[in-house]
């Protein structure tokens, strides 16, 4: 069996900028399972999916411990490497989120700097890289290198300025995010061409993007220097897209 320090390592290696690891977005044993048998060298778990799976709400409406119990069932179910949206961390210790994570069998997390347990307040950007800090020296302490995915969602807010003002914004928060130890950064959004490129042009780590199952292609995000597509809710809504035109004629 592949250890998870071995898992974590390979996982990281996936992220090249201009040849981007595909990472479908899961919520289940049984999806988990779909996109290991198609062939993809590893996976995400979303939050927003996950939570619908289980007739939650997104935004931290399912407990932590709840979380790492879906995750459970889909690492018993595949050998790739697995991550987890977090979200912003559940108000948990940063100790306890690498312990629960790895006694799991993940190998990876996304964090977001929107604290869902506060009311969805923005974190500063000195406070979300304090964080990923701790949560790094938390994830080296075990030996594993925990493939951190540090994620701001200035661009999904209107309440952070211009077009412009979000930009740097991100920029900042993700540059404080790489010095404090993150692996990945993410600016979450669905970002025109000259966007994406200066992200991935201007950020000093592998860019996560955003990717609809239905839409563009691994070579249009290669083309942009992304180095990591993952679909968010998007691959579920596809899949119950089809699932209604096939339940439609039954009725």
């Amino acid at each position: 069996m592949t250890s998870l320090a071995e898992k974590a390592t390979t996982f990281l290696s996936l992220h090249q900028p201009g040849n981007p690891v595909i990472l479908p977005t899961v919520w289940d044993s049984w999806s988990a399972k779909l996109v290991q048998d198609a062939g993809f060298g590893a996976l995400t778990i979303g939050s927003h999916p996950l939570a619908d799976s289980m007739g939650k709400s997104d935004q931290e409406g399912m407990t932590f411990a709840e979380v790492l119990g879906r995750v459970r069932e889909i690492t018993a179910t595949v050998d790739i490497p697995v991550s987890v949206d977090l979200e912003s961390g559940y108000a948990e210790k940063p100790s306890r989120i690498i312990e629960g994570l790895l006694e799991a069998g993940a190998v990876g997390f996304n964090l977001e700097d929107s604290v869902h347990s506060e009311g969805g307040r923005l974190r500063t950007p000195r406070e979300h890289a304090d964080l990923v800090a701790e949560l790094r020296a938390a994830a080296d302490a075990t030996g594993v290198r925990v493939v951190i995915n540090a994620r701001t969602d200035v661009f999904l807010r209107q309440d952070t300025g211009t077009p412009q003002e979000r930009l740097e914004s991100a920029l900042t928060r993700m540059r404080l995010a790489a010095e404090a130890g993150a692996d990945v950064l993410y600016p979450v959004g669905r970002h025109e061409p000259d966007v994406q490129r200066t992200l991935t042009s201007e950020l000093p780590l592998p860019v996560n993007a955003i990717g609809i199952p239905d839409q563009g292609s691994p070579a249009y995000f290669a083309e942009l220097g992304v180095a990591r597509v993952s679909f968010g809710p998007f691959l579920q809504r596809a899949l119950t897209e089809q699932a209604n035109r096939l339940l439609a004629a039954w009725r």
